[in-house]
């Protein structure tokens, strides 16, 4: 399996790595299947996403994917990081084999996790295309 150079520099040397100390927003995903977790934190301020870092449990995909994902959102408004996708991940690391794209799919919901957690800590209700995960009910937000 070939990676591109970014994603193996985004696995080498992971952008926004750790945790935010009183996040606005924290969102956890995961897939049992593969073993991937990601876990979300963003700091917002008048509306931008000012901070974003990530913890990640899995394989380097899911690394690449999740450092390229706090760098796409970081300093965009929260309204913006909604319309955030996974193929903006694959795109801007040019590329990922196909077996990986849901690594690019886990980096998506732990954005829209984190989000929909700011918004339910703030008793803003979010956008009416996002809704709690409808498999379990848990605080993972996906589109409808």
């Amino acid at each position: 399996m070939l990676y591109s150079k970014k994603v193996m520099d985004h696995f080498e040397n992971p952008r926004n790595v750790g945790e935010i100390e009183n996040a606005d927003g924290i969102g956890e995903v995961g897939n049992a299947k593969c073993g991937d977790i990601m876990k979300m934190y963003i700091k917002v301020d008048d509306g931008v996403i000012t901070d974003v870092k990530f913890k990640t449990f899995g394989c380097g995909a899911a690394i690449a994917t999740s450092s390229m994902a706090t760098e796409i959102i970081k300093g965009k408004t929260v309204s913006e990081a909604l319309s955030f996708t996974n193929k903006a991940v694959i795109d801007a690391l040019d590329g990922l084999p196909e077996v990986k794209i849901h690594c690019s799919v886990l980096a998506k919901q732990a954005v829209l996790a984190a989000i929909c957690n700011y918004y339910t800590k703030n008793g803003i209700a979010p956008p009416e295309n996002i809704s709690p995960c409808d498999t379990c009910g848990c605080e993972n937000f996906n589109e409808k």
